[in-house]
């Protein structure tokens, strides 16, 4: 996040908060069908390390992502190469599956692939290790492709992901799909068809609370501690005038400037984020401003998010001492 003292305030990549910026589908790495003929070959590719068997006669390149989510994501998708060459009925891959397809955020991703098809799986595919099947009657609206496979829409998928996954990790997908373009009217339609369905009261109280101004998971999730915990609703992406130009913050109570700061570990990695020592620098001149300007700024990282209550605690003081002063 940056200032600009002279010209219309901006983020960093020239998008505020709440911009609508389409998600970028994955790249789909390509699989080897096993045959007799490539025997040699895949042997070959196996015993120097530029393929491995994924499934029964499927192989793929190896995950080489670098970071824990990345090369996780990064063997979600294999799986779900590897599982869709080898079926020969009707599906669509689903829930977390779908939302890694659609490129929408993620957070403590499993591994285990999702689809949907139209009748009950046998016994068989039941015990599928990896793999969950789900049958539905799935509407064609609910129906489309993504990087070549089919897939459910990203409305869909969201209610899917919302009745599924805990709260906090719905929210993280939620509103990365709506900052995508996910349409609100289409997911309150999909979610009042899904009434008297499990997960549904827990999926309407994350699509609520869901916000396309959030732009990353780590904000998503602070977001659902906040409201987990009881604590007044923060405004995403507020922006702050101060001496150095308006600058924009994670997370706000205006009424009480108390500022909540999300420091994910990558923004000070460099990469698109450029030098990390500059980036420090510019994020102290940041804070000084907005602490200037009479705001109380908290900077929170990633462990901290394993602990709600006792962030909540922190967050619930500074909102105390300013309303008492």
């Amino acid at each position: 996040m940056t200032e600009n003292p002279t010209g219309p305030p901006r983020r960093r990549d020239a998008v505020r908060p709440g911009d609508r910026r389409g998600l970028t589908p994955a790249l789909l790495p390509t699989a080897t069908r096993f045959s007799e003929r490539r025997r040699a070959e895949i042997r070959r590719r196996a015993r120097d390390g530029t393929l491995d068997r994924v499934r029964k006669g499927v192989y793929l390149p190896p995950a080489r992502e670098a970071g824990a989510a990345a090369r996780r994501r990064a063997e979600v998708l294999r799986r779900i190469r590897a599982v869709d060459v080898r079926l020969d009925v009707d599906h669509w891959f689903s829930h977390t599956s779908a939302a890694v397809l659609h490129g929408c955020w993620t957070w403590r991703l499993s591994d285990v692939v999702h689809l949907t098809q139209l009748r009950p799986p046998n016994l068989a595919q039941t015990r599928e290790r990896g793999l969950r099947r789900h049958w539905t009657d799935l509407p064609l609206r609910d129906r489309t492709t993504v990087a070549g496979i089919p897939a459910t829409s990203l409305e869909r998928t969201v209610v899917d992901c919302a009745r599924l996954l805990r709260p906090a990790q719905a929210l993280v997908v939620t509103d990365s799909a709506l900052r995508g373009g996910a349409d609100p009217e289409t997911l309150t339609t999909i979610l009042g068809e899904s009434v008297g369905k499990r997960g549904v009261p827990r999926a309407r109280e994350v699509l609520a609370l869901a916000d396309a101004r959030s732009e990353s998971p780590g904000e998503s999730i602070l977001r659902w501690i906040a409201h987990d915990e009881g604590l007044p609703a923060p405004e995403p992406g507020l922006d702050v005038g101060t001496h150095r130009g308006t600058v924009w913050v994670d997370l706000a109570w205006p009424e009480w400037r108390v500022a909540v700061e999300f420091d994910g570990a990558v923004k000070y990695s460099g990469g698109e984020f450029g030098d990390p020592s500059a980036r420090v620098r510019q994020e102290k001149a940041r804070q000084d401003a907005l602490e200037e300007a009479g705001w109380v700024v908290l900077r929170v990282l990633w462990d901290e998010l394993a602990d709600p209550p006792a962030l909540a605690a922190r967050i619930r003081r500074a909102l105390w001492h300013r309303a008492t002063r």
